[in-house]
């Protein structure tokens, strides 16, 4: 380092003290004005200036947590007075309460009584000794009370410390249809909606593509915005990693987000190897690293997929029923059913109103469509397992909502046909008996076929516009309904409708086995009933064989013949009916069995007169012979 000054002083001059004086003034410089210079100076130009002296404000929001109110008691006896007093008498207690009072120790005496009783409130608040800490395993009973659901909160209001209602709008302008809905695995406090138009061109060019993450306890504004390339048709957690979710696009993409990541996804399939249609299921499967999905679209495809790698599905399986892998005949897919219990099985439903039941380890494609099930008019809008019998499962299309087993090919159990479309429909997590369905006349209907089964248990009106999706969360209390603008409600439903009553999975079962073994014995019957029919059709067959073989004389002797026989049981069967009308059997009043019987005369007199009008032309064709 280059030193530039250099100060030097004296040792003996460190520490000297200053020594201050008093002197005159004097002047150093003066500088006399200029007058030459006044020419060049310049006046300045009137300046407004302002200086703001408020305080910056900032914006901040707390949703504090509901507090929760226990009242707690200690039940308090009166006693420890002496023999002598009597403690219901007044004067005698005042007057003892005065002698003690008087005494010097009753100070002392009360304070180290306190003490103690203080330490003994406190133990009282701090411990329940008659808490429940096994109560969810015990089955409550049913209730008096008939279901229902909790008061409506509007979301630009406060939200109440009751049970509530939350409702949240798309907060795009062209509201959007919330297609699907999803719980976060661990909280269930935050619920992932996917947005898009599935109207047939009817996406506008200002249309939005984002789909909103929302928290419950700030309903306000999403929490996250996901941006996909294309609207978001299905949504989906991952329940082994709450911070990913998987999407299907309108354009048939698949694409996943990291939430700490931000909004854009961190990586989307090409579209050379995407679906071709919109992806209307996704769903994770069990998988060690927890990174595997799998998706059906209208397409006729079913794609596997892992996240660490979208660029091509690791598996392929067209929907063709007739088991010859053509993508022509494949079924579009409306619908994905996946039970974790049963992790090579899956359901697909179709927009045919077909379900197909299919097994992936199977050695070859057509292998893997086991079998079909058809009961709808239209597309099968929802599908799924029950969670505590999962051979039984629930499907909603066209006007109806069915429950089928996988034993039998017909639904063994069906919801009366409604005078609006169904839209969506899932099982009870916590009750077996109870099942959700959706309308698009904006009703929300709650069944419990163990209480009622041809009525449903309860009916809300929801909203005006149709609803078009609907999910429980895990603890069963709380249901998701997304409608065809966008608005997403979510309803607490009554304790009888999610809690489970006693005795309910055995009579539960008793129903289920029942109907199956019911509908089984129809399937045989029926099938008895087709062969019979198949043997005599054959029969037939070979009688009309014969009867070419037959010569015009005998053709026209067996017609004669046939004729004079129904002639002669027609004379019978009127003689017969005059015989019983003169003894009086018949009585007047069973008005529909003689309406009965007037048919029968009546078609037997046409089949009378139609042998008498075919008899002269077969007398024709023999003299023309």
């Amino acid at each position: 380092m280059e030193i530039i000054y250099v100060y030097t002083r004296k040792r003996s001059e460190f520490g000297r003290p200053c020594s201050f004086s008093d002197r005159p003034a004097k002047v150093n410089v003066d500088i006399p004005p200029d007058p030459s210079m006044a020419s060049s100076f310049i006046l300045r130009n009137p300046v407004d200036s302002y200086v703001q002296h408020t305080s910056d404000m900032s914006e901040h929001e707390v949703n504090t947590e509901r507090v929760e109110v226990e009242s707690r008691g200690v039940n308090h006896i009166e006693g420890g007075w002496p023999k002598d007093i009597n403690p219901q008498e007044a004067e005698q207690t005042i007057r003892f309460r005065k002698k003690v009072e008087k005494d010097e120790n009753y100070i002392n005496t009360i304070t180290h009584l306190g003490t103690l009783m203080e330490h003994c409130v406190k133990q009282n608040n701090a411990i329940n000794i008659y808490e429940e800490y096994f109560g969810e395993e015990e089955m409550g009973e049913v209730e008096d009370e008939p279901p229902s659901a909790k008061t409506i909160n509007v979301i630009s209001k406060l939200t109440s410390f009751f049970d509530v209602l939350l409702s949240k709008r798309d907060p795009n302008v062209t509201k959007r249809t919330a297609t699907h809905l999803s719980w976060h695995p661990d909280t269930c406090k935050k619920l992932a909606v996917a947005y898009s138009s599935l109207e047939f061109q009817q996406n506008m060019k200002d249309m939005s593509f984002d789909s909103y993450i929302w928290d419950l306890e700030n309903p306000n504004k999403p929490e996250l915005v996901l941006k996909p390339s294309s609207p978001l048709v299905s949504l989906e957690y991952n329940p082994k990693d709450s911070h990913v979710l998987v999407g299907g696009c309108y354009n048939g993409q698949m694409a996943y987000w990291d939430t700490r990541k931000g909004g854009l996804p961190v990586e989307v399939s090409t579209v050379e190897v995407s679906h071709r249609d919109p992806v209307y299921g996704a769903i994770w499967l069990q998988s060690k690293t927890g990174t595997e999905c799998f998706s059906a679209s209208t397409d006729g495809q079913v794609l596997w997929w892992d996240i660490r790698k979208l660029t091509e599905p690791t598996e392929t399986l067209v929907l063709d029923i007739t088991r010859q892998g053509l993508l022509e005949n494949a079924l579009g897919a409306i619908t994905l059913e996946f039970e974790p219990t049963m992790p090579t099985k899956f359901m697909v439903g179709t927009e045919q109103g077909i379900v197909i039941a299919c097994n992936r380890k199977a050695k070859t494609p057509p292998e893997k469509i086991t079998s079909t099930y058809s009961g709808h008019h239209g597309p099968v809008y929802a599908l799924g397992r029950n969670p505590f019998y999962p051979k039984v499962f629930l499907t909603v299309g066209d006007w109806t909502a069915r429950i089928w087993s996988e034993e039998t090919k017909e639904s063994i159990m069906w919801t009366k046909y409604h005078l609006s479309y169904l839209t969506d429909g899932c099982w009870s997590t916590v009750r077996p008996a109870v099942f959700f369905t959706t309308r698009s006349d904006g009703t929300l209907d709650v069944w419990d076929f163990l209480f009622k089964q041809n009525d449903p248990s309860l009916s809300l009106k929801v909203c005006d516009e149709p609803l078009s999706s609907l999910r429980l969360q895990d603890n069963g209390c709380i249901i998701g309904c997304g409608s065809k603008l966008g608005t997403v409600t979510l309803l607490e439903i009554s304790s009888g409708l999610c809690t489970l009553q006693r005795n309910e999975k055995t009579l539960a079962t008793a129903m289920f086995e029942r109907e199956t073994r019911r509908e089984k014995i129809l399937e045989a019957r029926h099938r008895e009933l087709r062969l019979k029919e198949r043997a005599r059709s054959e029969g037939q067959e070979a009688e009309v064989e014969e009867e070419l073989v037959e010569g015009p004389h005998e053709v026209l002797d067996r017609a004669r013949r046939e004729f004079f026989e129904v002639i002669k049981a027609e004379l019978q069967r009127r003689a017969q009916a005059e015989t019983q009308s003169l003894h009086g059997k018949v009585p007047g009043g069973h008005g529909s069995a003689s309406a009965f019987q007037d048919k029968d005369r009546a078609g037997e007199e046409a089949a009378a007169q139609g042998e008498e009008s075919q008899l002269p032309k077969d007398k024709e064709e023999e003299e023309e012979e």
